[in-house]
């Protein structure tokens, strides 16, 4: 036989199993026709429903099916034609002529649903129903007064249902039962159920969560069932590749007749074609023993004392049935009996290479695989025999590390219950208690599920894309903590963040939360983000980005770092319950008691350099561009990555902006000068001193900003910077000459040494089809990584773009511009905002940079007023509106300016910043359809009637805003088509505006493109 070339473990993609399909056909409800009498003793005596139910639940089955009855072929019709029957076990008595008649009246008329008989008297009811009744009644038993027969019967039922599309189009494992004798394989069949049932029941501990339990016990071996030689035949040539075994008589009909030697005929057969198949014979002759030993068979005595138990050894030893045990032929003795795949895969490092081969050449691997319903790793297996190997160790090497790739695998894409014994470095994402996993951490299992179903963890070579090894902790947590400390009355009172945060610090989490968290941390080898995920975040149309607290832990002593990541829990509960989260509760009419906040424990990616913890890459992406620049087009998406944590994007400092359709295409770095000017020039990076966390409101209180110039002795630049040549003016590639250090991507974007332009183009074409919206994602990537690992692109988040609407509102085509405020042909938003009658603008002449700090809190203060009233208002400042620096913009945070409904960026003649992009912030101006308008009139970018606000009577004024609130709403279009707005002068009318506005959180929820 030609060697044949191993699988390559490093592209071997397994293919998920279709346990959804499996037993698609299921008894449900059974009609038992018998006497009032004989049902009375199944009911009363036998107790039949609660027996079948006990059994069901003790074997963690589920739908145990019901019982109905009918004493008579008129009323099992009736029966029948009024409810659904999937089943009927009727009691025949030898002497009664009228049940027969009664099973073939139900049979012609209802032909598909099969028919059992039960009676005491089984050798002479065979030969009767042989001769008279051929084709009436499918399935013939014994009755000796023990109910299990009846679990029995709706087993082999539904097994026969299943068999030809479980079994051979899916892969599901059988055992081949050939048996002519009512009596005996009425006495096995309840046996061998109760074995493979109990068996399933072992194995359900490699089921990740209680769903994938439940699917795998969808995939438990089958019993087929055989009385003669022809038909035992037929049911192995049909299912052989699929057979765990087979036992069988000696005695029974072959060819029509009668035959004492067609077990061993059988036997022969079976070893012609599989020299180390499981082969059982079991016989009331015990001189049939030597002959089945010649033929390579195990033999049972039929008349054992013991049968039961001894058909129960056999199963569980040669059909691969609980433990799997490391049998050395040398040492003669058992050397590792281990019961679950994480304990084969230990056991695989220690045993002996004699016992590695032993069971290799038996193809006993797989079979146990099988057994247990792991058909993944199974049918790897099974794509390879003892000859393809070189040598023993290479099989150990090829088992250990087939399991390690399975395992990893297997907990993608699915969200395991977490359990602090099994817990193990294999979990990707595990959930502690049973309550929701919130916004984002649904996100989170979202994406992790997303990326299995597309195959995309290992598509682009030596690039791992995957979610970081996250646990949530569910809002079980939450509400135990908030109940046991009595809290919700607490926070509902209190308006002051430092003493909210105080109080929740100073209680303890629960004690079993602790205990799962210590084994999270025996895993986990980075820092840890302790993130919130509140029910109400990211949700569809109201996702609170932004809003909630993310610390971040450095790595310590494990019992340093239970104690910091405690508090961090603490303080992201808390944070619900902050002033701006309760601003923004308010705002988007919710209360106190709706905000339920699970908590994400996740690794951070990156590493470390001298004192510091930060990513090569952060970024986040849209699939759609509301900026599109030159040949860009807002349906190819944007996104804007910085070296470092992701702290500057989020905060709106200085990124790089670019298209995944266009990634040479950078305006950024249009010429030397640019590129100087308008990278970044400063990062976020996590001060990994332990000392450096302390409790507080603010996330960044241990995130150090870092200069690009400082950053020289880390060596990470070399990934992501280029050199500004200051002699020759120009921008050359790398790091290695001297000159300025600059942030391009070059290596990146430019000559495509990792394909992030590629992969985010995938993933947000993939993710918006996925979302049925345009969505946001974050990420982050790790490019410095050991000679022979992949690269890291961890999928932090992904979240809905709620978009604007396409309406009828439509600016006119004959337009004055000096009736307008403001008009603007670069706006986001779209139609006709109503109900806005006040306007708030910062005063160009004492506008200052310097001062933009003060400015953002002259505006939090006016927007408190407009917060308490329920109303909204056009909000009009030079820069960018809350940006991380000051000197790019009014810093405000969103709570600071959550009541305004259009928001304008107006660049001044001697302050001209390009409009914001890539910030949390953004993501809420779209959400609650905030009409967003940039201006630069000085560049003949726009108009803006400074002088008519500055006649108007100002309602409020201070150094640094006016107030202006006109007599009635000023009428407002935003045309999202073209990107075009105005805002007209109080009184001027237009078509639409004669019509009853239409506010534009009152439309409907339609797609943009």
């Amino acid at each position: 036989m030609d060697k044949r070339t191993l699988p390559d473990l490093k592209t071997y993609e397994f293919e998920e199993f279709a346990f959804k399909e499996l037993m698609q056909n299921r008894i449900n409800k059974v009609l038992i026709v018998c006497s009032n009498y004989d049902y009375y003793m199944l009911e009363e005596d036998g107790r039949i429903d609660e027996r079948i139910f006990n059994e069901y639940t003790a074997l963690n089955l589920r739908y145990p099916p019901s019982f109905t009855h009918a004493n008579s072929a008129k009323r099992a019709i009736s029966t029948m034609q009024s409810d659904k029957i999937d089943l009927v076990i009727t009691w025949l008595d030898i002497g009664n002529a009228q049940a027969f008649e009664t099973s073939k009246q139900i049979k012609e008329a209802f032909p598909s649903i099969p028919i059992a008989a039960l009676s005491l008297y089984s050798a002479e009811l065979r030969k009767k129903i042989l001769s008279e009744n051929t084709g009436i009644i499918d399935l013939i038993f014994h009755w000796n007064g023990n109910v299990d027969i009846f679990l029995a019967i709706i087993k082999l039922t539904e097994d026969r249902m299943n068999a030809e599309k479980d079994i051979n189009e899916i892969g599901v494992k059988a055992i081949l039962l050939v048996e002519d004798s009512l009596k005996f394989y009425s006495r096995y069949l309840p046996i061998i159920y109760k074995i493979i049932l109990k068996q399933t029941h072992s194995f359900m501990s490699e089921g990740l969560n209680e769903h994938r339990t439940m699917m795998l016990m969808r995939g438990r071996p089958k019993i087929l069932l055989a009385t003669n030689y022809e038909e035992g035949l037929s049911l192995f040539e049909k299912y052989k590749h699929n057979l765990l075994g087979v036992i069988s008589d000696v005695n029974y009909f072959k060819d029509g007749k009668r035959d004492p030697n067609a077990g061993f005929e059988f036997l022969k057969y079976v070893r012609s074609l599989k020299r180390y198949f499981p082969f059982l014979i079991q016989s009331s002759d015990k001189n049939n023993e030597k002959i089945t030993l010649e033929l390579k068979g195990k033999f049972l005595y039929k008349h054992s004392e013991v049968l039961g138990e001894e058909i129960k050894n056999y199963i569980n030893k040669y059909f691969s049935f609980g433990d799997f045990e490391f049998w050395d032929p040398v040492q003669m003795k058992v050397l590792a009996t281990v019961k679950d795949l994480n304990n084969f895969q230990r056991a695989l490092n220690n045993v002996s290479l004699e016992s590695i081969q032993y069971h290799a050449k038996r193809s006993e691997y797989s079979k146990w695989l099988r057994s247990r319903a792991l058909f993944p790793l199974a049918n790897l297996f099974s794509t390879v025999e003892y000859e393809d190997f070189d040598d023993i160790e290479q099989i150990r090497e090829f088992l250990i590390n087939s399991i390690k790739k399975y395992r990893l695998y297997r907990s993608r894409g699915v969200i395991a219950k977490f359990d602090k014994d099994k817990y193990d470095e294999y979990l990707g994402f595990a959930r502690i208690g049973e309550g929701s996993l919130g916004g984002k951490g649904l996100g989170l299992a979202f994406i992790d599920s997303f990326l299995k179903r597309h195959k995309l963890f290992n598509k682009y070579k030596d690039i791992s894309i995957s979610i970081p090894r996250t646990v949530v902790l569910s809002t079980e947590v939450f509400d135990e903590f908030m109940e046991k400390h009595k809290l919700i009355r607490f926070v509902a009172q209190c308006d002051n963040d430092d003493t909210i945060l105080n109080e929740f610090i100073s209680k303890p989490l629960p004690n079993w939360v602790l205990e799962d968290i210590k084994s999270f941390l025996n895993v986990a080898k980075t820092p840890i983000a302790v993130r919130s995920s509140s029910v109400l975040e990211d949700s569809h149309y109201i996702p609170f980005a932004g809003v909630f607290a993310t610390y971040m832990i450095p790595n310590s002593s494990k019992e340093k770092m239970l104690h910091m990541i405690s508090n961090a829990i603490k303080s992201v509960m808390a944070s619900a319950f902050f002033e701006q989260s309760k601003i923004y509760l308010k705002a988007s009419s919710h209360s106190i008691e709706e905000d339920k906040m699970a908590v994400i424990l996740q690794e951070v990616t990156g590493k470390q350099y001298d004192d510091v913890y930060y990513p090569n890459i952060s970024g986040v992406a849209r699939s759609i561009n509301f900026y599109p620049l030159g040949s860009e087009l807002p349906n190819e998406g944007i996104a804007n990555i910085a070296l470092g944590l992701g702290e500057i994007i989020v905060g709106g400092g200085q990124t790089l902006r670019f298209s995944p359709y266009h990634p040479k295409k950078i305006l950024q770095l249009s010429s030397p000068e640019s590129t100087k000017r308008e990278t970044q020039q400063d990062f976020y990076g996590l001060d990994m001193d332990p000392e450096s966390y302390q409790v507080s409101t603010s996330e960044a209180i241990n995130k150090k900003k870092i200069s690009i110039r400082n950053a020289e002795k880390h060596g990470s630049l070399k990934f992501v910077a280029s050199t500004y040549d200051i002699q020759n003016n120009t921008i050359r590639p790398g790091v290695l000459q001297d000159g300025i250090r600059v942030i391009t991507f070059d290596n990146v974007l430019k000559y495509n040494n990792f394909p992030l332009a590629e992969i985010l183009k995938e993933l947000l074409r993939i993710g918006q089809r996925e979302m049925r919206n345009p969505i946001e994602i974050e990420f982050a990537v790790k490019l410095d990584v050991p000679s022979g690992h992949p690269k890291e692109f961890s999928f932090l988040q992904i979240r809905p773009i709620v978009e604007s609407i396409e309406t009828m509102n439509k600016i006119p085509e004959n337009f004055d511009v000096k009736d307008t405020i403001v008009y603007s042909e670069s706006a986001l938003g779209n139609g006709n905002y109503g109900n806005i009658q006040d306007l708030v603008y910062v005063k160009p002449e004492t506008f200052n940079s310097a001062n933009t700090r003060k400015i953002a809190a002259a505006v939090e203060r006016i927007n408190k007023k407009f917060s308490k009233l329920d109303e909204h208002y056009i909000l009009i400042g030079p820069g960018r509106w809350g940006s991380s620096d000051p000197w790019l913009g009014i810093p405000v945070i969103w709570p600071q300016i959550a009541s305004a409904k259009i928001i304008i960026e107006a660049g001044l003649n001697d302050y001209r910043i390009e409009p914001s992009q890539g910030t949390h912030f953004f993501q809420n101006l779209t959400s609650f359809k905030i009409g967003y308008l940039t201006i630069n009139p000085f560049i003949d970018d726009g108009y803006f009637d400074l002088s008519y606000l500055n006649e108007q009577v100002a309602e409020y004024e201070d150094e640094y805003l006016r107030h202006i609130r006109f007599k009635e709403p000023l009428n407002i279009i935003i045309d999202g088509k073209n990107s075009k707005a105005i805002i007209f002068k109080e009184g001027h009318k237009t078509e639409n505006s004669n019509k009853p506005g239409v506010s534009i959180e009152e439309l409907p929820p339609e797609g943009f493109m």
